[in-house]
């Protein structure tokens, strides 16, 4: 696929880029934009890269949804859109690698969804997060799935039904981002909250996103039943072997 809405790149570490490249839109995710994305989610979960960025050009990390390319619609063009959207969101879950927002500037509906469906975020101290649906006549619904699981339902609930933002103190403080730092370091401690969270065995970490996703749906016996045969199966693997091995003969584990 040829991108136009987004750029695809590769840096040192096997870490995939994806930036956001219309900041005259705000970063609106129009459909073509969306499947852009769409691909380049399901390119890199069938490649090697170990990490993922998800970043932006400009003073909008997004602005939601393009409501030029939503005017005039029908209701099947509506659902063929959203339904392109939930895509995006659940294939950031379902990659098997580490997948981390850097948030720079405002991240609003859509875009603070797409947020919450990363792993991780770093947001710089300036960037604000809000899901205005609530203020005005078309509710958030969509971007109230992915923020329901990222912060408290409360939390959630005050952000979908006043509609206001808030900055991303109050966004690190509700679990909705992990860092906020100066705005000039956010690719830099992005980067390096990455680096932490891809060393080891990225089976492994494969094997752990998945389970660690499903079991957060589950009842608490549902939830221990899931992740202890997934820990059970685990062990039996060569990398987790190899771990065991390691930490008795005292050195560092070679995962190949």
């Amino acid at each position: 696929m040829e991108y136009r809405h987004i750029e695809f790149s590769e840096e040192e570490g096997a870490v995939a880029v994806l930036t956001m490249v219309r900041p005259e839109q705000r970063n609106a995710l129009s459909e073509a934009h969306l499947r852009e994305l769409l691909h380049a989610i399901r390119e890199i979960g069938a490649g090697e890269m170990r990490g993922v960025i998800v970043a932006a050009r400009g003073p909008v990390f997004s602005a939601g949804h393009d409501f030029r390319d939503m005017d005039g619609r029908d209701l099947e063009g509506m659902r063929r859109l959203l339904g392109v959207c939930t895509e995006v969101m659940q294939g950031l879950r379902a990659l098997p690698q580490v997948v981390i927002a850097q948030v720079e500037g405002l991240a609003t509906a859509a875009g603070c969804q797409l947020v919450a469906s990363c792993d991780l975020a770093v947001a710089g101290n300036s960037a604000r997060f809000q899901v205005p649906g609530g203020a005005g006549g078309w509710f958030c619904t969509t971007p109230g799935v992915a923020l329901a699981r990222a912060v408290s339902h409360k939390h959630a609930l005050e952000m979908l039904l006043t509609g206001d933002p808030i900055d991303a103190a109050t966004a690190q403080v509700w679990g909705l981002v992990n860092r906020v730092v100066l705005d000039s370091e956010v690719a830099v401690v992005t980067r390096e909250l990455l680096a932490r969270a891809t060393r080891g065995s990225a089976d492994s970490k494969a094997l752990g996103k998945q389970a660690f996703y499903r079991q957060i749906e589950l009842d608490t016996a549902g939830a221990y039943a899931h992740a202890s045969e997934v820990m059970a199966a685990a062990s039996q693997t060569p990398h987790a072997q190899e771990g065991l091995r390691a930490f008795l003969e005292k050195r560092k584990p070679r995962f190949v």
